[in-house]
């Protein structure tokens, strides 16, 4: 075999491996299969349960709804090792406390599920102070 065929063959095989390994972890990090981003909610709850474990960090809100019902939503969150950096913790939040969450709903139908993009507190106030990185100008 000559030096062309065989770094081409290489490459190939390579390649081959590499796509193997990273397109599971790739399609298992998309949400648009579970959320769809059309479908944005908007909705302020009592946190009930505060899930911070792997793979993902879960919220569980009770809502008020206009005719004085609770629905039971759930906000799901990244993995805890990527929500801890920017300033998460167990602690963050507390049972009983109040939120407003913005996301992509569930496209499971009939589910109460939210992928959260936004949450603050009732007042607008970030729940988490601080929790951003900015640059020094």
């Amino acid at each position: 075999m000559n030096t062309r065929r065989w770094a081409a063959f290489t490459a190939a095989i390579s390649v081959s491996t590499f796509m193997a390994f990273i397109a599971p972890a790739l399609a298992h990090h998309a949400s648009a299969p579970f959320y769809d981003p059309e479908s944005r909610v908007e909705f302020e709850g009592t946190v009930t349960r505060w899930v911070f474990r792997n793979p993902h960090a879960f919220l569980f809100l009770d809502v008020e709804n206009s005719d004085g019902s609770v629905t039971e939503w759930q906000v799901e969150l990244g993995a805890p090792v990527s929500i801890r950096r920017a300033g998460w913790t167990p602690d963050t939040l507390a049972i009983g406390q109040r939120v407003k969450v913005s996301g992509q709903r569930s496209r499971a139908e009939g589910s109460f599920g939210v992928c959260c993009v936004r949450m603050t507190r009732p007042d607008g106030r970030p729940v988490l102070e601080g929790g951003r990185v900015e640059e020094e100008q």
